[in-house]
């Protein structure tokens, strides 16, 4: 069998990145794209904060330019999903629904997807006035009414930063009170364009192009409430994809990925992780990239320190 210098699992920003970088290092990556090529971005609309593209630039246009430029420079895309992986010798073993690879190092780039609702109206409405994404996508909702989805630090953190460009934020919480840390709690409640529909969960998004009405279901009541918003933001959490890793390499409490101090390394030597799998915080698709070129480098500096 055929023996590849690096597998790089999963596509979007940080995998594209690191099969441009390894491809530029001469590394003949082979990338394997999963169940979404090009990741969150292709569902999000006009891009307006990725360095260079003053003018915005469509979220799958972007994913397109990095997949067409990883090409060039040598890496090989297939259109599958890694069904399993090994991890326990080497070469390390990547299976896919139709194929088995054999790889000196594996990049994983699986990224991490926001929690849904899973309630009518809410596929047809993403990226139409849904999101989950406030840094992202806020600035579309200047002087908008907005409603925020959840009663967590990310939550709260969300609707904060929303009062940047909306005109009111709704906060729609599940219970009777929030399970957010105490400052934030203050600087939510002392913010005068910030209010709350406590008891309550989202029973139906409603809009014919883009979000126009928030259904609410009284949790105790029963009662629905029809919320006028041109916007709605979900933030009841993100969820890694590690699923595949989990058992095999270091994973935290809440399922991501850690990595070595100073490195992108995993807990297996020869294993790179980059993006949202190893991401709390920022979630961007520029961060994405950034640690996508870290893991390609690390990678690069492994190989040719092992021979």
């Amino acid at each position: 069998m055929d023996i590849k210098n690096v597998i790089i699992i999963g596509s979007g920003p940080a995998g594209y990145t690191a099969g441009i970088y390894t491809g530029r290092a001469q590394l003949s990556p082979l990338l394997i794209a999963g169940g979404e090529p090009g990741g969150q971005l292709i569902t999000t609309t006009t891009v307006e904060n990725w360095p260079g593209e003053d003018d915005g630039i469509l979220g799958a246009a972007l994913m397109q330019n990095m997949e067409r430029q990883a090409k060039k420079y040598g890496t090989e895309i297939v259109a599958d999903r890694v069904t399993e992986v090994d991890v326990t010798s080497r070469p390390f073993t990547v299976k896919t629904a139709s194929t088995t690879y054999q790889t000196h190092s594996i990049i994983i780039a699986t990224g991490a997807s926001a929690r849904w609702l899973g309630v009518p109206g809410e596929n047809e409405l993403k990226g139409r006035g849904i999101s989950a994404c406030a840094t992202c996508d806020g600035f579309f909702f200047r002087d908008k009414h907005v409603v925020v989805v959840g009663g967590g630090d990310a939550a709260l953190e969300e609707a904060t930063y929303l009062t940047r460009y909306a005109s009111k934020v709704t906060i729609v919480v599940r219970k009777d009170v929030l399970s957010a840390s105490k400052p934030m709690i203050e600087r939510a409640e002392k913010n005068e364009k910030i209010s709350f529909i406590w008891n309550s969960q989202v029973k139906e998004f409603q809009g014919t192009q883009t979000l126009e009405r928030v259904v609410l279901t009284n949790s105790q009541t029963q009662e629905e409430t029809v919320v006028d918003a041109q916007g709605c933001f979900v933030a009841i959490g993100h969820k890694p994809n590690t699923e595949l890793f989990a058992g095999k390499i270091e994973l935290d409490a809440v399922g991501y990925i850690v990595h070595q101090c100073g490195s992108m390394e995993t807990s297996v030597p020869g294993i790179f992780a980059c993006g949202d799998v190893t991401d709390h915080s920022y979630r961007q698709a520029i961060t994405a990239s950034g640690t996508g070129c870290m893991a390609a480098i690390d990678c690069e500096r492994f190989l040719a320190k092992n021979d």
